[in-house]
Order: structure tokens, then sequence, then C-alpha cells
């Protein structure tokens, strides 16, 4: 499977796109303003402690404070058995305390913290308060695994700390093992000296840019291409993996040409189809994708395909097909928590299984974390899908202020009737000659015509008049009742 990563800047905004066989498979987005926060390392200060949630809210200097659990308090889950003890003897008011982002500010919620510091290198992941030496689940060969395991332990034998070996170094010899060993080592007691200087609230470390975390993060045995649209950070990418990622670099093209990349590669028409409620199939087929705060739900339908045997098989080929796509859209919209997937029901349990294992081959492509659970009696399927950034529709999109994300309105009907009852209980407020009724223009025309009899009973039981004025700003839920 070849893959291509496209890079597109402007002075405002990063987004990334990963090809694969000329399909898009994931987007990334990072703002200059809104720099995502995960793996960024503060100096807090604790502003209060919850006993009843066993947390702590903790001051890192964003507009809402965030949000520590005991469960991420490192020493406590180091406690060798020993029964951990309650958040309020652990913390304290005003305290300063070393914390790392382990997830994003996420709609009201703020950052989630970790005491366990943890510093990203090109190889390998350092763990500062660790001894373990963890192998990532991507390296499945047994003996590789304990191959590398001894590597590691060899190398840092003299140095403290633990490591977690990834994928990427599979591959590598034991000269850049050391330097990156050498550069985690040098980060940490840099984090260190700055924390004896630093006050509180203050950021000690921040992550690399999204640019810079493709090259060292995203690049697989699999990448054919780097193609980035911009010159300048061309040249700053071409220097970054130069001194870290040098296997890197001659995958790094500079693309020139007089079309937009993303237009180039229909990417513009897939972030839009992202940010859709329905996804249809080749088939005919389609998904509904209803994204809430609580959870993701997908239903899948048949639509208008018929198929050409019977109506059983119709049915499996579109939720094999289905499968393909949800696994794909999770991580196209990078949706996250909780997510129900409502198959259309089979009676073939060989059909059943053939459909949840289409699913994990196809989820099993995802970098993110997923947990799946079987069928459900209901003939559901429920996964999760570790969610550590914002989904791609909150972060270019915002409630819709004529809705309130509800993603309906009032109709105008609803409105007349909710109108005449406010204006019922305006008369028996307020004295006035008249009434004036200033709203949208479907509302207004609906007094005029369908509902004029409902208003002239309302004005003659008043005894006032009661004028429309149409105002074309106003939304078809917006009105006002002006006194005259």
């Amino acid at each position: 499977m070849s893959d291509m990563f496209l890079l597109n800047f402007t002075p405002q905004e990063t987004r990334v796109a990963l090809m694969q066989h000329g399909v898009v498979q994931e987007l990334h987005i990072e703002r200059t303003m809104n720099r995502g926060l995960v793996s960024n390392i503060y100096l807090g200060r604790i502003v209060r402690v919850l006993p009843g949630m066993q947390s702590a809210f903790v001051e890192i200097g964003l507009e809402r404070t965030a949000f520590l659990h005991v469960a991420d308090i490192w020493e406590e889950r180091q406690s060798n058995g020993q029964t951990p003890r309650p958040i309020e003897k652990i913390l304290y008011e005003g305290q300063s305390l070393m914390v790392q982002v382990i997830k994003d500010p996420i709609g009201t919620k703020g950052a989630r913290l970790s005491t366990q510091i943890s510093i990203a290198g090109r190889l390998l992941v350092y763990l500062p308060q660790d001894t373990h030496i963890g192998i990532s689940q991507r390296i499945g060969d047994e003996a590789a695994r304990d191959q590398l395991k001894k590597r590691i332990q060899a190398l840092t034998e003299d140095a403290p700390g633990g490591y977690i070996v990834r994928t990427v170094a599979e591959e590598s010899c034991d000269d850049e093992l050391r330097a990156d060993i050498a550069y985690l080592s040098r980060l940490w007691a840099e984090l260190r000296q700055k924390v004896t200087k630093a006050s509180t609230p203050s950021l000690l470390h921040e992550d690399l840019n999204l640019g810079q975390r493709v090259l060292r993060d995203l690049i697989t045995r699999d990448t054919k291409r780097v193609l980035i649209d911009s010159r300048e950070n061309f040249q700053k990418l071409s220097a970054f993996a130069t001194e870290y990622v040098p296997q890197v670099l001659p995958l790094v093209e500079h693309y020139s040409g007089e079309r937009p990349l993303f237009d180039l590669l229909s990417v513009e028409d897939e972030i839009e189809k992202a940010l859709a409620r329905r996804v249809d199939l080749k088939s005919g087929g389609y998904l509904i994708i209803d994204q809430t705060e609580a959870m993701t739900t997908i239903d899948v339908n048949t639509g208008g395909f018929v198929g050409v045997r019977n109506f059983d098989d119709t049915i499996f080929k579109t939720n094999l097909e289905a499968a393909q796509t949800i696994a794909r859209q999770l991580r196209l919209r990078n949706l996250g928590g909780i997510i129900i997937a409502d198959f259309i029901d089979m009676d073939n349990e060989v059909h059943r299984n053939a459909v949840l294992e289409e699913l994990n081959r196809a989820l099993a492509m995802d970098r993110t974390r997923i947990t799946v659970n079987g069928f459900t009696a209901l003939g559901l399927i429920e996964m999760t899908r570790k969610r550590t950034r914002e989904s791609i529709a909150h972060v270019l999109c915002e409630p819709c202020p004529t809705c309130q994300g509800r993603g309906e309105i009032k109709t105008a009907q609803t409105m007349c009737y909710e109108i005449l009852r406010e204006l019922l209980r305006e008369s028996r407020q307020f004295t006035a000659r008249e009434y004036r009724l200033v709203a949208s223009p479907s509302v207004i025309e609906l007094f005029q015509e369908e509902e004029s009899s409902a208003l002239a009973m309302l004005s003659d039981f008043i005894d006032r008049t009661i004028s429309l004025h149409a105002e074309p700003s106003y939304t078809q839920e917006q009105f006002d009742i002006v006194l005259m």
C-alpha cells in the first residue's frame, strides 16, 4: 500500500491529507492561533481539589482550567499494590505541579492532564519517571520485539528512565537509537532546569507543529512522497528532516504547480463530504452519521441498492461496504469517544460474523486505539475510539445560530401560534394603543394568508390593533413585539 502525504500551508492554517491509492484516508488541520496542546508540558498550580470526584482543577495558563484525575497521578499508580490514597491526601490548593496534556480541550471540557511525563523522539518515547521498556504493538513479530528490547536495555544501561520503542525503530541501527536517546535525555535535562526558574503557570515544553509531527510520527515504510505546497515551509521541513529524520528527506518534495495542491487531488471535495451528514456508498446504499456530545451514531441504509440475487444478499453486500466506509470515515472525520453503528439487520450468523470481521480488518489500519464489541442483542456494534483532539467538524464548524445546533427549526406555523400566545401575554401585562409584530417574511406571510383569521380573532379579543412588519434579516424563529 503506497502512501502519499499532501501538506497545504497558509500563514493561518496547516492542512495535511494522507492519500492511499488516490483516496483521502486521513485529514489533519492545525491553526496557528489554536494549536493542539496534546504532549505539551506545563508547570501548573492546583486551584481546586474535588474529593467527591477524586479530581483536581489545575491552572496552566489556558482559557479554562485543566482537569487532573487521581488515576492520572503517576506516583499513585506506582504504589506497589498498596491502597491508593485519596486525592485530597496527595494534592492541595496552591501546589505547583509538572503536568502534561493527554487530551485537548473538547467542547466545554478543559484539557485533561497527567503527571506522567513522556517525551517523543523519532524512534523512542522517553519516560523519565519510569524504568519500563515497552515495544510498539504494531511490531507483531515476537522475536523482533525481544531483540529490540535487549538492544534498548544495552544502550540505556547507564541512562535513567524508561522507553517505549516506536514502530519506525524496527529497522534502525544502534547509532540512530543512541542519537535519539541522547536527544531525549538532553530535552529532559533542559526541562528540569526550566522548572527551577519558572513561575506558575507556565509552558515548559511545546510539542512540534503539525508539519514536523508528520515527518516524525506519520511517515512509514509505505510512504512514497511528501508534497509541500509552500517553498518556505519546504525549506524549513527539509532542514528539520536533515537533522532529526534524515531517512525521510528523499521523500520530501516541493509542489510548484499552478493548481492548488488540494484541488489537484480532490481533497477539498473530501473535506466537504467529511462535514456532511450523509455518506453515499458505491452500491447505492448510504450512511447517516450524527455526532453528539455523548456519542456518535452511524446508521446503515440500503437506499437504492436492490441487488441481483435476493434480499439477504443485498443486505450483506451493503453491510460489507458500509464496514469499510465506516472505518475510513472515523479516520477522516477524527471521530472519537463512544460510537454506535446500526448495520442493517442480518438473520444469517455467517453474514454477521463476516461483517464484524471486515470492520475489524478495516479498523486495523487506524493509528488511533479502537475497541470493538460484537453485535448486541439489538443488532448494534459498539466501539470506542480514543479521542485526544477535536473532530474535523468541531474544528471547522460551529453550532448553527438559527437552530442552535438542533439541526431543525420551528415551522412558520409553529411560530405563528407561539406569537399569538405571546401577544396575549403581553396584552395582559402592558397597556398599549397598538402592538406591532416584527418577524421573518415567512411568518408574516402566513399571518396575512392562512392565519389571518386567527390574528383577527386575537385582535378583537384584546381590543387592540395588531400591525405586521416583515424583517428580512430575521430568522424564522426570531420575532419582536413592539408596544406602540
